[in-house]
């Protein structure tokens, strides 16, 4: 899982946020049906598969390879933020199929419980950390599919101002194992109560 994990984000690093950076100015991505994509562009991931306007090609060879393949320039969004993936162009790119439809559902089901907590904010795949969140009353809230930190996918509440109590079970925050739509909304909006009573 973990390798396919970084691959998967090497691929939103350097061949999604970077591009896309460097032509329109944003490192934001989003979750499509599927996978995950550019908000400023075409490119996107769909399943196993790199899908650009005409053409489509495997989650194979080298990054910097794939890129040439799909017409752009590969690399990081520079000047940005610090804390790269560890990707490099000419690592190659291996994804476990079972693995990928696991964590693209993980980003699907994330996406539909930050959309009805709070559906008037738009959820932003981050190419940084590869996660999926929002912002809402200086508190975040979003997805992981795991990182050096928690291994394991998860959900969080990271609050802008730290707070103690109960509820409050990560340095940042809180987090919770990554289930279903119905728990991980119930999750951000005890986050929200918690933040709120703090």
């Amino acid at each position: 899982m973990s390798g396919t994990r970084h691959a998967l984000h090497g691929v939103a690093e350097l061949l999604l946020a970077g591009p896309q950076f460097r032509a329109a100015g944003t490192i934001r991505l989003r979750v499509v049906p599927g996978g995950f994509g550019q908000v400023s562009g075409s490119l996107r991931v769909s399943g196993t598969e790199l899908v650009w306007e005409g053409g489509r090609a495997p989650l194979r060879g080298n990054y910097r390879d794939l890129a040439a393949r799909a017409g752009v320039e590969p690399g990081v969004p520079e000047g940005v933020y610090s804390d790269h993936s560890g990707a490099a162009l000419d690592d190659e790119i291996v994804v476990d199929e079972a693995a990928t439809h696991l964590l693209l559902g993980w980003f699907g089901t994330g996406e539909r419980a930050l959309r009805a907590f709070a559906p008037e904010s738009e959820p932003v795949l981050w190419p940084e950390h590869f996660d999926l969140a929002i912002a809402k009353d200086e508190v975040n809230y979003g997805v992981s599919p795991g990182d050096a930190g928690h291994p394991e996918p998860y959900a969080y509440v990271g609050p802008w101002t730290p707070r103690s109590g109960p509820f409050w079970n990560a340095d940042f925050g809180a987090v919770h194992e990554l289930t279903d739509e119905a728990t991980l909304r119930t999750f951000f909006e005890a986050g929200s109560s918690a933040a709120r009573a703090w």
